[in-house]
């Protein structure tokens, strides 16, 4: 199959397959292209975002059954070979041979590459280590200053997954300012957003960047819930005073107050509507997990805000109403709000 074939095929399921490189559209169109077809068969769209807890079994499940028909005794030795140097020739020649590429993502209606970085991360023994130490960040600080960014070398010598030390050192080294954000601080995060936002728009398409420079100040503000994750990374680079998770924070904030336009909507009856409304329209989703409810859909039970608004509301609502929420699976505390919580709410209103 030529490559504006490939594309043009993939691009049923992948809506922004135009920004994807030639090189990947080549390894979906052997890896995935034929398995979304199926799927499709079977009436299954292909999906993105967070994995449901079926898939992280079903995950589990495929490679727990490679290993048991290639005889690789660990999950570590099949998905981090560079740390097996002396076995890695074997290994290689097990996946190519029981069809690794097939097997892992078997059931699984997403891009092969989204399945197998999650099969990393779940069996990565370095993940999950827990709060550094003084003496872990002060190494951190030392083989940075030795390797730069060079996130693999130091996440070896740190016994650490990748992701984890470039994000820690990103707390290291930041300046954080734990006081209120003063409004000069607030403006630096309003620009940088906002020329982030402009980037990525001008780069997938210029002509829209005409909405970005009306007379209206804040016509970009709405564009955000459109452009999710923004690279928080860059914009605390751009802040220079607080650390990337204080600012995705304050910009949450920034957008909730700018979408709701003042608009009470945590009080008195008004907040009860809210809640009721949210709760009823939370169960009819059916959702097993949360990954698998479109927050976005559920915003304008509190009015127009933003989908981080309604996850805090939600976070809020379990940890306020649900006993022993972190023990309950993601429908029972569903059930639980919908059964117990929503008639006291009715009642009070």
């Amino acid at each position: 199959m030529d490559l504006d074939t490939a594309r043009q095929e993939l691009e049923e399921f992948i809506p922004h397959v135009k920004n994807i490189s030639d090189s990947s559209i080549k390894k979906m169109a052997g890896r995935d292209l034929m398995r979304f077809k199926e799927f499709k068969k079977q009436g299954i769209a292909v999906k993105f975002g967070r994995f449901t807890q079926k898939e992280n079994k079903q995950i589990q499940k495929n490679v727990e059954e490679f290993l048991s028909i290639t005889g690789i005794d660990s999950a570590e030795k099949l998905l981090f070979i560079s740390r097996y140097p002396e076995d890695k020739d074997t290994i290689h020649r097990l996946k190519t041979e029981y069809h690794f590429c097939e097997k892992i993502s078997e059931g699984i209606p997403r891009p092969w590459r989204l399945i197998y970085y999650r099969a990393r991360k779940m069996f990565d023994p370095n993940n999950y280590k827990g709060r550094y130490t003084k003496e872990e960040k002060e190494k951190l600080k030392k083989y940075q200053a030795l390797h730069g960014n060079d996130w693999k070398k130091i996440s070896e010598l740190m016994s650490r997954s990748n992701l984890s030390v470039a994000m820690k050192f990103s707390e290291i080294k930041s300046a954080i300012n734990y006081g209120p954000w003063t409004k000069e601080e607030t403006q630096r995060l309003m620009n940088a957003v906002k020329e982030v936002m402009s980037r990525k728009l001008k780069a997938e398409n210029p002509s829209s960047l005409s909405s970005l420079e009306q007379s209206d100040p804040d016509p970009w503000i709405d564009r955000e819930k459109l452009y999710q994750p923004l690279p928080w990374t860059v914009i605390e680079t751009k802040v220079g005073s607080r650390y990337w998770r204080q600012c995705k924070q304050k910009w949450n904030s920034i957008l909730t107050s700018k979408l709701t336009r003042g608009q009470q909507l945590r009080r008195g009856t008004n907040g009860l509507e809210a809640k009721i409304n949210f709760i009823k329209r939370l169960y009819e989703t059916k959702a097993e997990d949360a990954s698998e409810v479109n927050w976005d859909e559920l915003c304008d039970a509190f009015g127009d805000v933003p989908r981080a608004y309604v996850q805090t509301k939600f976070y809020r609502l379990k940890v306020s109403s649900v006993p022993l929420w972190k023990k309950r699976s993601f429908s029972e505390i569903i059930d639980y709000l919908y059964e117990k919580k929503l008639p006291e709410l009715e009642e009070k209103l």
